[in-house]
């Protein structure tokens, strides 16, 4: 029973779950805010604000700078995979969710004649992120990397 006491104990694993629960309970929040109603599926889903992802992989590599500090192998992989998922949010990611409003505006404008299952595809928009949305992310986890650190230090 001592690896569930290391699990909960972690701080490379306790720092950037909690940003991502963070984040995605603000991006729930300021959802509801700008929609006027209140969506729970927002909880777990992609795109919207602040970056989940962002949040997830910052707080990953300030928690480990702040332990190893920034000369460490560590620090270099977590920052090279931060710098990989947050441009990768607002690139690749963000062109995906563009394209798939267009192809499900397309297929309902034109009622185009496919697969009865295919029809009732609706493809996912919500995929990808703006860079404010990736700078509130970055900003999430930068922060909740600072609260994790004075508790598990």
């Amino acid at each position: 029973m001592n690896w569930i006491i290391d699990l909960f104990t972690n701080p490379y694993l306790m720092t950037p779950l909690s940003s991502w629960a963070v984040a995605q309970i603000v991006k729930v929040i300021i959802h509801a805010i700008v929609n006027k109603k209140f969506d729970i599926h927002r909880l777990f889903g992609d795109g919207g604000m602040p970056s989940g992802h962002s949040a997830t992989v910052t707080s990953l590599a300030v928690i480990t700078a702040l332990l190893n500090g920034t000369g460490s192998v560590e620090f270099a992989i977590a920052a090279i995979v931060a710098v990989i998922v947050c441009h990768d949010a607002t690139g690749v990611r963000q062109e995906t969710g563009k394209q798939a409003a267009v192809l499900n505006e397309l297929i309902e404008l034109f009622s185009l004649p496919l697969d009865s299952e295919l029809r009732e595809v609706k493809l996912k928009e919500f995929v990808g992120h703006t860079p404010v949305q990736v700078l509130a992310g970055i900003f999430v986890g930068f922060a909740n990397a600072i609260v994790m650190y004075c508790i598990f230090t």
